[in-house]
């Protein structure tokens, strides 16, 4: 139970926006901070190309245990699925693995939850054995098929298609997208440098091919896709589905508090129109059309807002972006391309990612710390669920 003298911050998610949040606001001492997650860690949602084609390598990147992230000590982490919430009188209810539901109390909100858009983002309670087998079974498919249908033209779908290809450069690798061109949210510059590094790697880019969208798309086994119009279905012994087709993870919020796509209602604050003690950053805010605050470190924005408004301050605003920017293919064996958000490139070593970027950049910089994966001050587990409202 929290000390009575402490504010208590619930965060609503820990992937890859939660977890900075919960770590920047756990630096306050007069927050008592709850973390409440789906994932048996930082599962990151990011790199989806790395995690099928090479998932040792991404494992070490992007599957943290939140035990290891410094920031997240005086964290209180619970493994459960939120299933509602009562905003009038502060509390969530959530279900643990052994299915046993209590609630959380909490003063002030922030929901982090995230969206899914196909089998690597998902709102499914899940254990460490679970990841494990997932990232084994879908690596295993990949690796013995002879041709590969991406289907979508994103971030994932290009960076997956890349990925695939260098990995395996036997395996057929074609990508398929509906419009004249792929990453459509990106500047034209970025997609110019993107399908250059495509068709070197020998990718096969199906422009204006709009799919036939099936009811199961998270299968990744063999298939035969249609196309809507006159094209010639296509077929694959594992067909990818990358189309963005995204669920916000809010069933467990009220419907006030939605827009019609479910996604939660945000000011320039990033606090919830008549709801102040309600905070909501990442994927799931409806902050701009492209959802931005995930990628431009809106969470720092978030912490200091939650500060201003403990401490009568005036908040700050979340200001957009137009394009989509950042790491597109993921790290490649000369090294990982950044774009802005104009569309230039800029190239890390892969030297560099390795001694650099990921130790000092990411770890310390942005993580704030990440010890050694069975170092001193590792715990087992996280806390279950308790009934502290």
């Amino acid at each position: 139970m929290s000390h009575p003298s402490r504010t208590r911050v619930l965060v609503a998610g820990l992937g890859d926006t939660g977890v900075l949040v919960a770590g920047a606001l756990a630096r306050r001492r007069d927050l008592a901070v709850t973390g409440v997650t789906t994932r048996p860690g930082l599962v990151s949602g990011q790199e989806l190309g790395l995690r099928l084609a090479r998932p040792e390598a991404w494992a070490r990147d992007y599957r943290i245990e939140h035990e290891r992230l410094r920031r997240l000590d005086r964290v209180r982490v619970v493994h459960a699925r939120l299933t509602g919430a009562d905003l009038e009188n502060g509390t969530v209810t959530g279900r643990d693995a052994t299915g046993a539901e209590r609630r959380l109390a909490w003063d002030l909100l922030v929901v982090a939850t995230g969206v899914g858009n196909g089998f690597w983002r998902t709102g499914e309670l899940l254990t460490p054995a679970q990841v494990d087998d997932d990232l084994a079974a879908r690596h295993a498919r990949l690796a013995v098929a002879r041709s590969v249908l991406v289907v979508g033209g994103g971030a994932a779908g290009v960076g997956s298609a890349l990925q695939i290809a260098l990995r395996w450069p036997a395996t057929t690798v074609a990508l398929a997208f509906p419009g004249e061109r792929a990453l459509p949210q990106h500047a034209e510059r970025t997609w110019c440098g993107v399908r250059a590094r495509l068709e070197a790697a020998g990718v096969e880019l199906l422009a204006g091919h709009r799919a036939v969208v099936p009811a199961e798309t998270d299968n990744l086994g063999p298939g035969v896709v249609h196309w809507h119009g006159d094209r010639t279905p296509r077929e694959a012994d594992a067909v990818l589905w990358t189309i963005g087709r995204v669920r916000p993870h809010t069933d467990w919020l009220p419907p006030e508090v939605l827009d019609d796509a479910g996604f939660v209602r945000v000011a320039p604050t990033l606090q919830v129109p008549g709801r102040p003690r309600v905070f909501a950053v990442g994927d799931v805010a409806a902050t701009d059309e492209l959802r931005t605050s995930a990628r431009n470190r809106a969470d720092r924005l978030l912490a200091r807002n939650v500060g201003a408004w403990l401490d009568g301050r005036d908040p700050a605003t979340y200001r957009p972006r137009s394009r989509r920017w950042g790491s597109v293919l993921g790290p490649e064996p000369d090294g990982l391309r950044v774009y802005s958000p104009a569309g230039r490139s800029y190239r890390f070593p892969a030297w560099s990612v390795e001694r650099l970027l990921q130790p000092l950049v990411v770890r310390r910089g942005i993580y704030g710390g990440v010890r050694d994966a069975h170092g001193p001050g590792v715990r087992a587990s996280a806390d279950r669920v308790g009934d502290d409202a």
